[in-house]
């Protein structure tokens, strides 16, 4: 059996990992720090490697670079509580193994270490001039639950790609935010990045819109106009809402996804272009091609590496980090020190979200202005989700305090009225008639 080192900070995980591994027959090491993991790593050679992500002043990407120093055939498992896109990314740049998401069951690492026992028979490359996890940017990818860890693998693996990438889930859950990403980690980063809302486009104008059209194609063309897979040359193209599109159109976008070619509308002259595609989508599009409402061969063509994003209400862990990671947002933007207590986290974490992360973003923006004496409690939270949910009242007067809660918003957004709107909850026609009856 093999000589494992494990890199541990919380005693209790530690403890549990040496006397399962031990109980399998394996002859684990524990430490707790990243110096002493170091100083191992350097006094000898391990075959396989277990380290956290988040040790002390250095991470588990550092134990991960001095063990593939000293023996670049080792294997290092990597696990965290708070995985990221960037802490993916950087484990997978720097050849870790695998990445776990806690908490996990034993039986989950077990299986992960015997698969790492099969792979030691070829050593991975070093790659010693990685980006370290600081060196990442910034991103709103937010999540540590196995979910998304999953899809960071994914997104890891598949982004330096030129690949076609197909985002399902439903609205509200972050599609164009994992395109971004996808072009961002990409070769074609400092090329355009070019969204198209499929279902907010007119079906006669689509066609215009994706590949162009020449001065006098047809009645008000008084110019020659580039089309989206034109302008983006080199870029990527992120379709939204795919299943929007109608059947006859379909075809041209499948010919377009073989050849590569733009034809404008009034052209006799094909154009070769060079772009990525990523498509996104909140129908079932298996189930409309099963219908006869979408090509399945255009299905084919968009469907080469598959992304579901899960709905919020099935990733609840995640709700803590996207709910302070707004509130530190509007907190900065509004010059507030909004808190968000432990009751307010319940409630959260006991709602549904139909409107997933952007129902979540929208609330949280609503209450880190107007949350009562600025702290963000249970009965904050739910009075927030009363209206939210409630769709027969939009228009309504607001609470008793509604013109102190209009002068608040007024000030935080600086007279923006549409803005005000929006985070109130109401029209904007009825906030102008409301602030002609108060002197703010």
């Amino acid at each position: 059996m093999q000589k494992l080192l494990i890199v541990e900070d919380d005693p209790s995980v530690r403890n549990t990992m040496v006397t399962v591994l031990e109980l399998e027959g394996y002859t684990p090491e524990a430490v707790s720090s990243t110096r002493e993991a170091i100083a191992r790593l350097s006094a000898e050679s391990y075959p396989i490697v277990i380290s956290d992500i988040y040790l002390d002043e250095r991470t588990g990407i550092d134990v991960l670079r001095a063990a593939r120093e000293n023996n670049p055939a080792c294997v290092v498992i990597l696990m965290t509580g708070r995985g990221s896109m960037e802490t993916v990314m950087a484990a997978t740049e720097n050849g870790a193994f695998e990445y776990l998401a806690k908490p996990f069951e034993m039986a989950q690492m077990i299986e992960t270490i015997k698969r790492a026992e099969k792979s030691l028979a070829g050593a991975a490359e070093e790659d010693e001039d990685a980006p370290s996890i600081d060196d990442l940017p910034p991103t709103e990818m937010i999540g540590s639950s196995a979910r998304m860890v999953d899809i960071y693998k994914t997104l890891s693996r598949v982004a330096p790609t030129d690949a076609t990438v197909l985002i399902e889930g439903e609205t509200g859950t972050g599609k164009e935010l994992i395109a971004h990403m996808i072009h961002r980690n990409s070769k074609r980063v400092q090329q355009p990045f070019v969204p198209v809302d499929c279902g907010a486009i007119a079906p006669s104008l689509l066609e215009s819109e994706l590949f162009g059209t020449l001065k006098g194609a047809y009645t008000g063309a008084d110019r020659d106009r580039m089309g989206v897979f034109e302008a983006a040359h080199n870029g990527t193209v992120f379709l939204d809402e795919i299943g929007d599109i109608d059947l006859g159109f379909q075809l041209k976008l499948l010919r377009f996804m073989q050849e590569r070619e733009v034809r404008p509308l009034g052209s006799a002259k094909a154009r070769k272009v060079d772009v990525r595609v990523i498509a996104a989508t909140n129908r079932d599009v298996q189930k409309m091609v099963e219908e006869g409402k979408f090509r399945e061969d255009l299905w084919y063509r968009l469907n080469v590496v598959r992304l579901n994003v899960p709905p919020l209400c099935e990733r609840v862990a995640d709700i803590p980090l996207l709910a302070h990671f707004f509130l530190k947002r509007y907190n900065e933007r509004y010059n507030l020190d909004t808190k968000l207590t432990e009751s307010g986290l319940k409630a959260m974490e006991g709602y549904s979200w139909p409107g997933n992360i952007r129902q979540l973003q929208h609330m949280m923006e609503r209450l880190t202005i107007l949350a009562p004496g600025g702290r963000i409690d249970a009965a904050a939270v739910q009075n927030a989700i009363e209206q939210m949910d409630s769709r027969d009242h939009a228009t309504e007067t607001l609470a008793d305090t509604e013109t102190d809660q209009i002068r608040r918003v007024m000030i935080a957004t600086n007279g923006n009225k549409t803005r005000a709107a929006k985070i109130l909850g109401i029209e904007r026609k009825t906030l102008y008639r409301k602030l002609e009856k108060m002197t703010l």
